[in-house]
Order: C-alpha cells, then structure tokens, then sequence
C-alpha cells in the first residue's frame, strides 16, 4: 500500500519532465542520483540523452509506472488509484457511477473488488482493531468522561425564544453570533511569503496569537454556558424561583462567581444558602415563642391559632372602620357593601365607592414644559394627566413594561407591580391603558 500510495491518477500532481516541460505519463523515468525535488524524465527526452547541471546521461535510473499488480492479478495499481479516487468522488454504494468514471471496469467488478479487498479484508480489519486499541490505552488515563445534558429546546430562527437563547443552534452547538464575532477579520489579510522581514514576520506571529487568545475566551464562555446549563434561562428562571425571594436576591448578586466555583459547587453554595435562610426563620419563629412564654410545641400550635384568629378581628375592625366612612351617607353605603359582595363572589367590582370626606380630587396634570411630553401621542397624554404621572416617568415604565412582556411572551397584573415600585392603582391603569392600545399582551 506504502507504494500505491506514491502514484496518483492525476498527471497535474507530479511535476512536469526537466528536459521537455510536457507533462509527464507513465511509464517515466527519475534520476536516482538528483534531487531533491526529485529530477525527472520522460522516455523521449531519456532516450535522446539528455543532461541538465548535475544530472549525467550515465546515471542510475529507476522506472516509474504502475502498471503492476497490488491486491488482485486483474487490477493494476493505477486501477486501484482511480476505484477509490472514484469512490470518493461519487460515494460508497453508486457504483454506476464508479464505473462510469474509471471506464476500465464494470458495475459488478468495481462493488466485488472494493467489497472484499477494502470493507471485508481481514488484514485491514485486524489493523484497524490494533490503531483503535492503542489509541484507546494512550488515552485511556487523560480522557474526560462526557455527560450529555438536557436536550434544549429548538425554536424556530428569529422568534422570541430564539433571542432569548442568543441564537443557539442546538444541531450545532453553536451560535449565529458568536462572542467577538468579528476576530477573524484581523486575519484575513494576512499572508506569510518568503520575503517578510523578522520585525514582520514576528508581527504576523503576534497577530495570530491575540486571534488564538480570543478564541479561548470564545470556548472559555460557552463552557460556562453548557456547563450551567444558561442556554434554556425559562427553565433555569423556573428552578431560580422556587427559592424564598431573599435566597433568589443572592442568586442574582452570585450568579457572576458561579464561573470560578463550577455549576456543582455553585449549587451546593446556594442550597447551603437556602437551608441557612430556613433556620434563621426557624430560630426566629422559637425565640417569638420564648419570648411569649411557651415552653412547648403543644403551646405554640394553640399560640399560632390564636395569633391567626387575632389577625382575623383586626382586620375585621378595619373593614368596620371603612364601613362607618360611608354610613352617613345611604348611597355610599349601598355601593360599598356591593362590591364587598362583588368581591367576596370572586368577581372584579365594577362600581367606585365615593369618598364622603368632603376632600375633592385631584385636578389633572398639566403638561406644559415637562420634558418627554412631545413624545406622547394624545391618548398617553390624558393618560398622564388623569393619573397625574410625569412624561419621563411614563415613558420609563412603559418600555420596562414592554421589555418583559417581549421576553416572557405576556405580562400579568402582578408582574407589571413588582417591576413598577408606585401606587398599585397607578399601576392598574397604566397596565390597562397599554393592553388596551395593544403595546403589551395579557399572560
């Protein structure tokens, strides 16, 4: 095979004939005397005599050609050449098509050929089996075991799942983006040639160093990627929440170490965290009960009943003190205790309760020279003006609004209060004005 291998089907892969330029057909001869590169003859000009600088007409010669029998007495070793040079091209299993291509043999002798000599020979199998062996043992004590992960999802190119992911491509396991997407640019007009000069070689060689050195910072962040598994951040944000909010507080501050302390040791920390915040409070809830006097846990479950049914009345005195606001007034009255019974029915009251303190409401805003108000169109100003609420301030909660619900595919009441930190009525008819003009869309 080492001497297949030396012979090519392709005349433009050995050089042309020193004395003739043509290109060179076997047979040929070469010089084994000259070279390297190695000097060689066709039969023409060998004949004829012919000297070049070194090379003598009384030198040693050898005859190139392969026209000689390898593996099977009917097939010569250009034969071979060209069967797999065909197989290559065409593919495993078209042999039509091989054959076509060699013009020498048929259908049925290229497939019964290739067959026993190449796919079921043994001497090749038993090779094989060795390389595989050994390459098993050398690796054997610095491989890395591999775990796969979670399959992540596959959502189509450009929604919004797929720029949640950063253009993930799970198939690939690559990006459409990468980090420092531009490094190769510094590369491309690069060329080393014999002429550079050393400041200018050694300029290349700096060059593509810094390339080497971003590409590991590339590799070096999709580890951490991989390994914490941030590709599905809906499901790395479902297991996030299942925290009390102060432990989901240190996640967030954390979560930029997580890449010096591993994911597995990560974790640990932040489940160490969380039975930490466990029994703090459970400390707490038995130095309340100390502190009142128990001595025992059949005292303390007659304690926290009490405490409830204690919660309870004072909360129904605050209703009662509510009630007797509007007891002066019949008309107040009779709407309050409706939508009391609205509420406690489960449906949203629908019918305002008027305030009999004798205070009148508030004038709405004006408008005039507040910064961002030209940015408003006529619905967002009389929004701002009932609600008495800044332009500025509008405009804020309007895009973090609309922010979120990009990125969760909807937005319910109580999220759009725990990002906006004002009046929770403020809230209701700011949420409610952009549903209605269709710039967010309800969870």
């Amino acid at each position: 095979m080492e001497r297949l291998a030396s012979f090519s089907s392709d005349p433009f892969d050995k050089p042309p004939c020193r004395g003739c330029s043509s290109y060179l057909t076997e047979p040929y001869v070469k010089c084994a005397e000259c070279g390297p590169p190695p000097f060689l003859l066709c039969l023409q000009c060998f004949t004829r005599g012919f000297e070049y600088k070194k090379h003598q007409s009384d030198h040693t010669y050898e005859i190139m050609t392969s026209d000689f029998p390898v593996l099977d007495p009917n097939w010569t070793a250009q034969e071979e050449m060209s069967l797999l040079e065909a197989v290559m091209d065409c593919g495993f299993g078209n042999w039509q098509d091989v054959a076509n291509q060699m013009c020498t043999k048929s259908k049925e002798e290229c497939e019964k050929h290739y067959m026993k000599h190449f796919i079921n020979n043994p001497l090749f199998a038993s090779t094989l089996l060795k390389l595989k062996q050994a390459e098993e043992a050398q690796h054997h004590e610095t491989a890395i075991p591999f775990h796969s992960a979670d399959d992540p999802p596959r959502p189509t190119f450009d929604s919004l799942l797929s720029r949640d992911m950063a253009g993930y491509m799970p198939a690939r396991a690559d990006f459409v983006e990468e980090f420092d997407n531009y490094a190769e640019w510094d590369l491309r007009d690069i060329d080393f040639v014999e002429d550079d000069s050393d400041i200018l070689h050694a300029l290349k060689i700096a060059v593509v160093d810094i390339y080497h050195s971003r590409l590991k910072e590339r590799q070096r962040r999709k580890k951490i990627i991989r390994d914490h598994g941030l590709i599905n951040l809906r499901k790395f944000q479902i297991l996030e929440r299942r925290y009390p909010k102060e432990v989901q507080e240190l996640y967030e501050t954390m979560r930029r170490f997580a890449r010096i302390l591993g994911p597995l040791e990560h974790d640990k920390f932040i489940e160490s965290h969380a039975l930490e915040f466990e029994l703090r409070r459970e400390i707490k809830r038995l130095q309340e009960y100390r502190a009142a006097g128990i001595t025992n846990f059949c005292s303390a479950r007659t304690y926290e009943h009490l405490k409830k049914s204690r919660d309870e009345e004072r909360l129904k005195r605050t209703m009662l003190s509510e009630v007797l606001q509007y007891i002066q007034d019949s008309s107040a009255c009779q709407q309050w205790l409706s939508r009391q019974a609205d509420i406690d029915s489960g449906l949203t009251p629908t019918v305002p309760v008027p305030s009999t303190t004798g205070r009148r409401s508030a004038p709405p805003l004006n408008l005039t020279g507040l910064p961002g108000t030209e940015k408003l169109n006529e619905k967002e100003k009389e929004l701002c003006q009932m609600v008495r609420l800044v332009p500025g301030a509008y405009l804020e909660y309007k895009a973090a609004l609309v922010n979120e619900c990009n990125k969760q595919g909807g937005l319910r009441l109580a999220q759009a209060r725990a990002l906006i930190k004002i009046d929770v009525n403020k809230t209701r008819k700011i949420y409610d004005f952009l549903i209605r003009e269709g710039y967010i869309t309800k969870a």
